[in-house]
């Protein structure tokens, strides 16, 4: 297997505060890999690091064999942050094709990268209407077309599907398996357990340390129990 992302003894503190404490992981290419844990846990500021949005205190981070930060790989990595940051006196078409364009797209392509990440969203009807005037889930579903459109090699999803429908939410993520059968890399945060489940390895994440990781399938024979919540307990965490 080809490691996308490789950690390395990654520790991060905000004054005395320490947020992630020696974080070691590897994220295969193709694989769709979650970062399990309760709000607060260190999962976006890790999230954070890995895109070169933030510098870890101690250690280093590897993505597609490139130190980060660096500007170029920002073209092959689509990053869905958690608070979505989005235009809201643009209309969701023109924030589409603003950022379309950061990427250099040819206006044919950019047409047709436009028109598939409105239409896996759910957003085609609402193209034109401002953002101000969008919903919550409405937002995190032009977040996450805006993530997809220049066709990343890379996707990093900070908790994806909050406040989107149940419905919704199944086909995102039968496209995030679509995604990644064409060989694309996928790391998804998610606190719903279920989510976790969908996920082809996963580490669990406490109090900015890692407290267990595996396929879904090991974890739970390795504690013996049925369902990844409860792992997430006997390793040590707390309620979700």
């Amino acid at each position: 297997m080809v490691s996308t992302i490789v950690i390395n003894d990654v520790s991060k503190s905000f004054g005395k505060k320490l947020v992630l404490n020696q974080i070691n992981l590897t994220v295969e290419s193709g694989e769709i890999f979650g970062l399990i844990g309760p709000s607060g846990s260190g999962k976006t500021t890790l999230v954070k690091i890995i895109v070169g949005m933030d510098s870890p205190s101690l250690g280093d981070v590897q993505v597609l064999n490139s130190a980060v930060p660096n500007l170029k790989l920002l073209q092959r990595i689509g990053y869905m942050a958690q608070a979505d940051a989005l235009y809201s006196d643009l209309t969701g078409e023109e924030n589409l094709a603003f950022f379309a364009s950061l990427f250099k797209l040819k206006k044919d392509v950019q047409k047709e990268r436009i028109a598939y990440a409105a239409d896996l969203v759910n957003l085609k009807a609402d193209l034109k209407k401002k953002v101000q005037n969008y919903s919550g889930g409405m937002k995190r579903r032009l977040s996450l077309a805006l993530a997809l459109i220049q066709d990343p090699e890379i996707l990093i999803l900070d908790e994806p599907t909050v406040g989107i429908d149940p419905e919704l939410r199944r086909s995102i993520w039968n496209e995030l398996y679509r995604l990644k059968n064409e060989g694309k890399t996928i790391l998804v945060t998610t606190h719903v357990m279920d989510e976790a489940e969908k996920c082809d390895r996963l580490a669990m994440v406490r109090d900015g340390e890692i407290i267990t990781s595996g396929s879904p399938a090991e974890l739970k024979n390795q504690y013996g129990i049925t369902s990844l919540e409860e792992v997430f307990l006997m390793a040590g965490g707390k309620q979700l």
